[in-house]
């Protein structure tokens, strides 16, 4: 994998969309996972201190050894670590900026509920020639996301909750938006984590900060927004 920053005690790399990063209940019979690929490519052990969703690409922070995965763990947990991603969704969100506050559980076998908290902004929109329910255009926005908390797909399920769908989503998407950008040639899910700021683990009055570029099946969609 593309590593975006090193150091002894820590890395962060560029993990590609349709790659699990561990294990889980949801790999069903999955054997590649992020975890081990790292594992191997840095011979020595691995600590994810946090995750992205198979579908998802961009900034995955690691540790290599207990000690700084804790603390950038604490980092994470006080909120100090700041994450955002780019997303296109089908139509236009009214306000250049806004917040969704709406709580979400946490998963298969997790039905209890907790705050979840996400802000966007409008990056650029367009419409293209997409016939879609009547109308004979169909309208995307690319939107920068924020999270504020860190719930199980949570840029995903808040963008439903909005009825703005992400483009490509398979599970919580729109999926006649999803064909028709299979047709243009995006396979992908359009959400990829592009930033990635934290206190470094080992002197906290720095701050590290870095960026993952898009990868090329995602350029392409976000070529449609230079019209």
């Amino acid at each position: 994998m593309q590593v975006l920053h090193l150091e002894d005690s820590f890395a962060v790399v560029d993990k590609p969309a349709g790659l699990m990063v561990h294990d889980s209940r949801l790999a069903r019979g999955e054997t590649d996972f992020a975890a081990d690929r790292l594992r191997a490519q840095f011979g020595r052990p691995v600590h994810l201190v946090h995750r992205l969703d198979r579908a998802t690409s961009g900034c995955l922070l690691l540790a290599f050894d207990r000690d700084t995965a804790s603390a950038l763990g604490r980092s994470l947990m006080a909120g100090e670590v700041d994450k955002a991603y780019l997303a296109v969704c089908r139509g236009w969100p009214a306000e250049a900026e806004f917040i969704v506050d709406h709580p979400l559980d946490g998963g298969p076998g997790k039905p209890q509920k907790k705050p979840a908290v996400t802000r966007f902004e409008r990056l650029a929109m367009t419409e293209l020639p997409i016939p879609s329910a009547g109308f004979e255009t169909s309208r995307y926005t690319l939107l920068r996301a924020w999270p504020q908390t860190g719930r199980f797909r949570q840029i995903r399920r808040h963008l439903k909750h909005l009825s703005h769908h992400l483009i490509g989503d398979t599970s919580h998407g729109d999926g006649r938006h999803n064909r028709s950008f299979r047709l243009l040639g995006i396979h992908r899910m359009l959400l990829h984590a592009e930033r990635l700021a934290f206190p470094h683990p080992r002197d906290p009055t720095r701050r590290v900060e870095v960026v993952a570029p898009p990868d090329a099946e995602f350029a392409r969609a976000l070529a449609f927004f230079e019209r």
